[in-house]
């Protein structure tokens, strides 16, 4: 007997995206993320095909105490070049033609597929932003976590912008502070083409099996040429090493965990003083218990407001928007060495 994989839309699929009447009735995503990152995000326009060549400046100048009739020596900021590449994402949508002609509504049907693929590559992409590593994986991006990966106490290198919660344990996660800028933190796209999520009606196509067996499907291609660019890394600040498992009590007297609101303090005074439009981004166990702190009538620090109908936690007036691909499960963050 042939099983079907369960990659297919099967017809019980359909049954559940449509009514008696074919109305289209309304999905509960269970598998659907938030991932604001991607919203906020600004792109540009690599300078180099699929790579982005940029300057970061390493050293500046001093200048020089002068004593009469003494003389100046000349002077010059120091960079060095920095090039960040762009990862391809890509993947086909293939229902059986026969499968989707059965639906009330055809056009609908391959819209609600369509959308399934755009909410799973945006999940990949997000965590591409928070995880990717190049080394490991050359395909993929490079993200924020390989270059905030340990933390010290040198003000002139990243790992100064890395703070650590002092958890331990296999149930860790972060929290990163973002001032997004052209010229500072932003996502690229490769040279003459679009930014975003590109998708690409093919029509009906023969598809060849494995084992040479053809059928018709409905072909829908869909590409996301993307990568991330850290021209400054004094615009990102990252606090690691939270432990996940005293998070839920916050806001009690019970609560034994990481004192959130001081490490936001100590993380905005990592900032230099010209950045602005600082977003901060957790997952959903920390921003339940910042938004939990923030009900303290005692915390200061943090506020909720409402904003387009929803209920925005904000620190300093910085909000707080919640990122499902940042994990519970990294690992511990060591000092650097």
């Amino acid at each position: 007997m042939t099983v079907l994989s369960s990659n297919n839309l099967t017809l019980l699929d359909i049954a559940r995206q449509f009514g008696p009447d074919g109305k289209e009735l309304k999905l509960a995503e269970i598998l659907s993320q938030k991932n604001a990152i991607l919203e906020d995000m600004p792109f540009v326009e690599c300078n180099n095909g699929m790579v982005n060549i940029g300057a970061v400046r390493t050293g500046l100048p001093a200048g020089t105490w002068r004593k009469l009739y003494g003389g100046v020596s000349p002077e010059k900021s120091t960079t060095k070049q920095v090039s960040d590449t762009c990862g391809m994402l890509e993947a086909f949508s293939e229902p059986d033609a026969a499968l989707i002609n059965m639906a009330p509504n055809r056009a609908l049907a391959l819209l609600r597929e369509g959308k399934a693929f755009i909410a799973g590559m945006s999940k990949t992409m997000a965590t591409a932003v928070f995880y990717g590593d190049s080394v490991a994986s050359p395909e993929k991006i490079e993200g924020l976590s390989s270059r905030y990966n340990a933390f010290g106490t040198n003000e002139d290198e990243s790992s100064y912008n890395v703070i650590d919660a002092g958890g331990s344990g296999s149930y860790l996660t972060s929290i990163f502070a973002i001032a997004w800028g052209d010229d500072t933190i932003f996502g690229l796209y490769p040279k003459g083409s679009k930014a975003g999520l590109q998708q690409e009606d093919l029509g009906e196509q023969t598809i060849t099996l494995s084992d040479g067996k053809k059928y018709r499907a409905y072909q829908t291609h869909f590409k996301w040429d993307c990568g991330l660019a850290v021209l400054d890394w004094r615009y990102c600040v990252r606090i690691c090493n939270i432990d996940v498992a005293l998070l839920a009590s916050a806001g009690t007297s019970s609560y034994t965990g990481p004192d959130l609101t001081n490490l936001l303090i100590d993380a905005m005074y990592r900032f230099p003083d010209d950045a602005t439009n600082i977003t901060i981004y957790a997952n959903k166990a920390v921003s339940a218990a910042l938004t939990k702190l923030a009900m303290a009538k005692n915390n200061l620090a943090l506020g909720i407001d409402e904003f387009a109908g929803k209920k925005i936690t904000h620190f300093w007036g910085h909000p707080i928007k919640r990122s499902d691909a940042i994990l519970n499960t990294e690992y511990k963050i060591a000092a650097a060495v």
